[in-house]
Order: structure tokens, then sequence, then C-alpha cells
């Protein structure tokens, strides 16, 4: 039997004296393409960060395809798996060209050049999340929207298997989160890519893959398929307010529709 793309197991820590997780237990199939939601402060972010040991004093079992992750090297871990953190606020100073090649570093050493592979897929990269005509462009330049297709595209030149978003659509307009739901789902279903994508967008997580995991204080609360979210027989308990649920005219898969706030 194949392992897991990602198996967590018990999953805990404390940050700062606080119990940020508590006993998370999930696994992750290799293509699949996994939604991680829930209420801020539930402890989202934190699996992503402990998946990539930028915060490694957590206690439990994490595996990358059957091996533990604290039997990886840095480098090893980079091969397999790449991360998108958000855009907001990050200001360097490199092309858009060479911030894509920087996605090569589990590849490379400062000893050597850059090979024929790595140029292959910084283009492959580029062409894949429509970047290549800004390639010269200063990544502090651009908009909120390419910036995050940027890192998007550094995170594919990695040439993971695995790709981590931590709210890769969060202060976008409409048509930049489409572009970036739509560069996601051909990642996911053409290159075989296995997705652990973070997100607010409760619809998007309903509509867009395989499967959602909800997080409140720490621990998960829900497991299973994404079109079975949109109830407010679960959504109520996990963001303690009701919500008004239509059929998508297209699909007809319940979604959530917008409120209005009266005082």
């Amino acid at each position: 039997m194949k392992e897991p793309a990602v198996e967590i197991k018990d999953l805990s820590i404390s940050i700062g004296g606080a119990r940020i997780l508590e006993a998370v237990s999930f696994s992750v199939d290799e293509r699949e393409y996994l939604s991680i939601i829930g209420p801020n402060g539930a402890g989202k972010t934190t699996i992503l960060k402990c998946l990539m040991r930028i915060y490694p004093n957590w206690t439990g079992t994490v595996k990358v395809a059957g091996i533990p992750i604290d039997a990886m090297s840095q480098k090893e871990l980079a091969g397999r798996i790449s991360y998108v953190p958000q855009s907001e606020g990050r200001s360097v100073p490199f092309t858009v060209g060479e911030m894509v090649v920087m996605g090569r570093y589990p590849h490379l050493s400062p000893f050597t050049s850059i090979k024929p592979v790595d140029r292959e897929a910084v283009e492959q990269a580029l062409e894949m999340t429509g970047t290549s005509g800004i390639a010269e462009r200063r990544f502090n330049t651009l908009s909120g929207g390419e910036k995050q297709m940027v890192l998007i595209a550094s995170a594919l030149a990695q040439g993971a298997g695995i790709m981590l978003l931590d709210e890769p659509t969060t202060f976008l307009d409409p048509k930049h989160e489409e572009d970036i739901q739509r560069v996601l789902a051909t990642v996911n279903r053409t290159l075989g890519i296995t997705i652990l994508n973070v997100t607010h967008d409760i619809n998007s997580a309903a509509l867009n893959g395989d499967r959602v995991v909800i997080l409140k204080n720490g621990r998960v609360i829900y497991d299973g398929d994404s079109e079975s979210i949109i109830t407010n027989e679960l959504l109520e308990g996990v963001y303690d307010r009701r919500f008004m649920i239509h059929r998508h005219p297209r699909t007809g898969q319940p979604v959530i529709a917008p409120d209005i706030i009266e005082p």
C-alpha cells in the first residue's frame, strides 16, 4: 500500500505558553487537493509552519512519503515540499526571474552554476503562471496578485511534489483570485502536485479540491468531503454564526451567499 504524501499524527505545539495545536491528526494522499479552514487562531498556518520546520518545537509524528521529517535535512525536505507564504508586505530587491530561479535552491549549491534543467524548470514555471512577460520587472513593483503568482512560480520551479499555500488569495481582487485558483487546479490535476491550501474562503474550499479539514481551537473537528461542508449544522459550530446557504446556479452545490449587515 502506498504511503500518504503527508501523514500527521498527534501534532501538538505551544507557542509563548499558549496551546496552538492539540493532537491534530490527518493524512493527505498523493495528488490530493486538501483545503484547511477554520476561524482566526485555529492553528491553520501553524500546521504549515510545523511541516516546514519553521516551528521546530512540536510533538507528535509528521511524515512525508513515509519518512519522518525530523530524519531529513532541510534541503531534502525542500526537495519534497514547497511553501507559498502570503505576499502581503514582502519587499525584496530582486527581479521576477531571479525570484523564480531562487526556487531551485534544493537542487543547487554555492559552487555550481545554473544548469539547463534548472533554466527549463524556471521557464516552465513562469509560463504556467503567466509571469514570463514580467520576468525582468522588480518584485517590489508588482501588484499583490502579481506577487502571489510569482511566489507560486518560485514554488513550482522548486520541483517538489507537495505544495503548501498560506491563504494565497487573501487581499486579491476577483480576477487575480480566479487566476490563482485556475493555476492551482492545473498544478494539481495536470502536474499531479499534492496541495495543502490554508484559506478563509469557505466557498472556495467547498468548490475547489477534494477534501477539507476544519480546525477550531487547535483541534480537527471535521475531516471529509469538500462538498459536504456547507451546512449550518457544521459551520455554525465552527464560526459561531449562521450563514445564508443557497444552491450554485451552475453546479447545484450548496454555497454561502453574502448577507446584509444591519446595525
